[in-house]
């Protein structure tokens, strides 16, 4: 396979740039490198083709490298336009992964390096939104028949996923790698509560001690924005739909209200919903001059910028993935990133070593939906509990972290309803 010549990427000479940062995050991952050298002895994908959409970054480029070092056939696109790194694509191109990415191609664009992927008729796929499987039961379904499943890594992608296996329109298995332990208590938490502060401070270069954070969402990715931005010295509010959700961050310390009032009081917005409009119009109108506004669900839609863009009497970029909207009585309020994922959008996303066992979980999961696609039938899974504990134990290893184990008296006894 000659996966230059097949390739769409921006600039080939980026590629030793690339090399250097996936050499770096290896040296991070050494869950991910365990479960490589795995994969090179049973190569469970030998012969199969696998495409993945994911935040085209060096964490991804290596979990591609590991799922090619079992066997596979890797072709690979961006899951956001802002989110790919040319020298990366460039360095998996000379590693014979096939790349269809550029770092913000137009809508037409990267519509179209989705389908170039799924054109390669691929048996597995890794998704992140969604959008693969999305054009596969919609536009695409002349390629639905190879696939024998794969496994998506986020919570929007397992919303879509679950709306189409509660419609019963799912064609194959998805193994719902969001939903792992392994993946939500550390890459959710303290992935995104790291790399969106990341994000946000090398954009601005502002200062957040003293000022007010507005966190719009309490679940796993909103704890970790909210104990960040605490870190970091803020005053922080939560603004929730659901009322568990609204006491615990009440109990955790934070204040909590509707987004109709936190917007009054916000110097910084960081939206992590999944669901659109979560800022629109009416908070727009009501929001201090030099309010920042940021977003860290998966698509472009929890700030509405349609409205924002309409409210404003001009707007400028001010400084690079800073927006400058300027409303009719002065006040001017920025948008970081395109409202996109600020943390990748404007930064390198989560640690590798978070991604290590998020990676790891999505390496396993594809091996076990290829294993056993025909007796899972057609629906959404959770990642095996076995698998999860597996990478956990990996990690302790990799820490030399040892734990306790039960005695057999202390088995019996669990197991056991007689005293």
């Amino acid at each position: 396979m000659n996966t230059v010549s097949e390739s769409i990427v921006k600039d080939m000479s980026l590629a030793h740039s690339g090399h250097l940062k996936i050499d770096w995050v290896k040296e991070h991952m050494p869950v991910l490198n365990r479960i490589r050298e795995r994969f090179e002895k049973e190569q469970p994908f030998a012969g199969l083709k696998v495409a993945i959409s994911l935040h085209l970054e060096a964490k991804t480029a290596y979990l591609a490298k590991v799922v090619q070092a079992g066997g596979a056939e890797v072709t690979i696109t961006g899951s956001n336009p802002l989110s790919t790194q040319d020298d990366i694509c460039a360095a998996l191109v000379e590693d014979g992964i096939r790349v269809f990415a550029k770092y913000n191609p137009d809508p037409a664009e990267y519509k179209d390096h989705l389908i170039k992927t799924l054109e390669t008729r691929p048996d597995l796929i890794i998704d992140d939104g969604g959008d693969l499987v999305t054009i596969l039961h919609s536009e695409r379904r002349d390629l639905l028949a190879q696939v024998r499943g794969g496994a998506e890594e986020t919570t929007t992608g397992i919303l879509r996923l679950k709306a189409l296996e509660k419609e019963g329109k799912l064609e194959f298995p998805m193994v719902a790698v969001n939903d792992a332990f392994c993946k939500y208590l550390f890459d959710n938490r303290y992935g995104t509560g790291q790399s969106v502060w990341d994000g946000i401070n090398r954009t601005t270069n502002l200062v957040v001690a003293g000022k007010t954070v507005v966190v719009a969402g309490y679940g796993w990715c909103g704890k970790g924005v909210a104990m960040r931005a605490k870190g970091l010295g803020a005053k922080v509010i939560v603004t929730e739909i659901d009322a568990i959700k609204a006491v615990e961050a009440y109990m955790d310390g934070f204040e909590v209200m509707p987004m109709s009032e936190a917007a009054k009081h916000g110097d910084y917005f960081v939206t992590v919903t999944g669901n659109r409009d979560v800022i629109r119009k009416e908070h727009f109108e009501v929001m201090k001059d030099g309010a920042i506004l940021s977003n860290a669900g998966h698509f472009d839609v929890e700030v509405n910028k349609v409205e924002l863009g309409a409210l404003s009497t001009s707007k400028r970029i001010v400084r690079k993935d800073i927006e400058e909207f300027v409303m009719a009585d002065g006040r001017k309020l920025y948008l970081l990133a395109e409202g996109r994922l600020v943390n990748l959008a404007a930064g390198d996303g989560h640690p590798a070593e978070i991604m290590d066992m998020t990676f790891a979980l999505q390496a396993v999961s594809l091996a076990h939906v290829n294993e056993q696609y025909e007796k899972i039938g057609k629906k959404v899974l959770n990642v095996p509990y076995e698998l999860d504990a597996m990478v956990a134990q990996y990690k302790l290893e990799a820490l030399n972290i040892g734990i306790d184990k039960l005695t057999d008296e202390q088995k019996s006894y669990l197991d056991s309803w007689v005293e």
